[in-house]
């Protein structure tokens, strides 16, 4: 790959992944499909900055809240760790553009109802129901929660990385085992989507997450991180199963769906692992 069709490469798959103003071209989208063993990548880019925006908004609320604390006693660090992790999550479902919100929204919408056309119908639809919004919010709430319980604030930085590059691993598991559910985004990426390639994605995500944590801890350590990548291929093949008795096959939104489903189990998983290690 040329360096000038590298940088297209990752700027096309940014401009995708994420609202950074990077001026993807108008074949971004079949770039991104065609380049998604790469999505680990890009999921650990985001997930410095997420892991970045935790950091910040753990000091910003234990300045703030020191210094209500000076005049009225307050659960101060209870409540930083309630702010860091609701704001920290809530950053990276913006900074995705919150389609992948979107996803679980219309997953929920479609849940419960009589057919599969009805179901694709009202996914499109732009509308939230009272089960697409308790969805949606209950999977967020689970990541929040996992981080949350994430005490110690480098392993929790660790941790927002490597639940960000388990959930674009997740995506990119479930385009390569499923089957559109109709023609639209996410046939385009079931159809593009270089199956040889994606192989790659894995060596990739266990590339960039063991050495972080082998070096915060110990290498046992960084098997519990590879631990949290590859969670997200169990994680792919439920979601693929649901995708199939709701939608009769995977669309876009059980895409995006994932990636919020992933990033949640992730996060809940090494809040475990921790508890049981400590």
């Amino acid at each position: 790959m040329s360096p000038v069709k590298t940088i297209k490469t990752f700027r096309d798959l940014l401009s995708f992944l994420t609202i950074i103003p990077v001026g993807g071209k108008e074949d971004f989208i079949f770039t991104t499909a065609e380049n998604m063993w790469l999505f680990p990548v890009i999921g650990a880019f985001i997930g410095l900055l997420g892991a970045a925006y935790f950091v910040g908004s753990s000091a910003i609320a234990g300045f703030l809240l020191g210094l209500v604390n000076a005049v009225v006693a307050l659960p101060t660090d209870f409540l930083v760790k309630v702010f860091a992790a609701a704001m920290t999550v809530a950053f990276l479902s913006v900074l995705t553009g919150l389609q992948h919100f979107d996803g679980l929204i219309d997953l929920g919408n479609a849940v419960g109802l009589g057919n599969v056309h009805d179901r694709k119908m009202v996914a499109h639809a732009w509308t939230v129901t009272y089960s697409g919004a308790v969805l949606a919010l209950a999977v967020e709430f689970a990541a929040v929660l996992g981080l949350f319980f994430v005490v110690n604030p480098l392993w929790a930085f660790a941790a927002v990385f490597a639940a960000e590059v388990s959930a674009k691993l997740a995506m990119v598991t479930i385009v390569w085992v499923g089957k559109p559910s109709h023609k639209g985004l996410g046939s385009i990426f079931l159809s593009k989507a270089k199956k040889n390639l994606n192989a790659a994605a894995y060596l990739i995500a266990v590339l960039v997450v063991f050495p972080l944590f082998a070096y915060i801890g110990n290498p046992l350590l960084g098997l519990v991180g590879v631990g949290i990548v590859l969670v997200s291929v169990p994680v792919a093949f439920v979601m693929k199963k649901v995708s199939e008795n709701v939608f009769g096959g995977v669309s876009g939104d059980m895409i995006g769906a994932t990636n919020e489903v992933a990033r949640a189990v992730a996060l809940v998983m090494f809040a475990v692992v921790l508890m049981v290690m400590l």
